[in-house]
């Protein structure tokens, strides 16, 4: 079956940086897109980036443009999110995403951005 396993979220102060993972298994993972989301108590889990199953193509939410990366590696069936220059309103929790004709979440990573 499908699984999507995220980790590598934690306190940050502003400005810092983190690498989220999301391991995944249980389908062919080179060929399949990836995104990533986040969602804040309250309020709609919102997209933040995408990257296709070649890995050629990315994109991302204008609030996180600049300062966030995706990219995976396929050796090892893992999508990373690479966080730079946090701000206190990137705390959320942050789901990986993929589409194997449903759509599949993680348990989520939580990211705290503070001082």
């Amino acid at each position: 079956q499908v699984q999507l396993v995220e980790s590598g979220g934690g306190l940050v102060q502003p400005g810092g940086s983190l690498r989220l993972s999301c391991a995944a298994s249980g389908f062919t993972f080179s060929n399949y897109a990836m995104k990533w989301y986040r969602q804040t108590p309250g309020k709609e889990r919102e997209w933040v980036a995408g990257i296709t199953s070649s890995g050629r193509f990315r994109n991302y939410a204008d609030s996180v443009k600049g300062r966030f990366t995706i990219f995976r590696d396929d050796a090892q069936n893992t999508v990373y999110l690479q966080m730079n220059s946090l701000k206190a309103e990137d705390t959320a929790v942050y789901y990986c995403n993929t589409r194997v004709t449903l759509d599949y979440w993680g348990q989520g990573t939580q990211v705290t951005v503070s001082s």
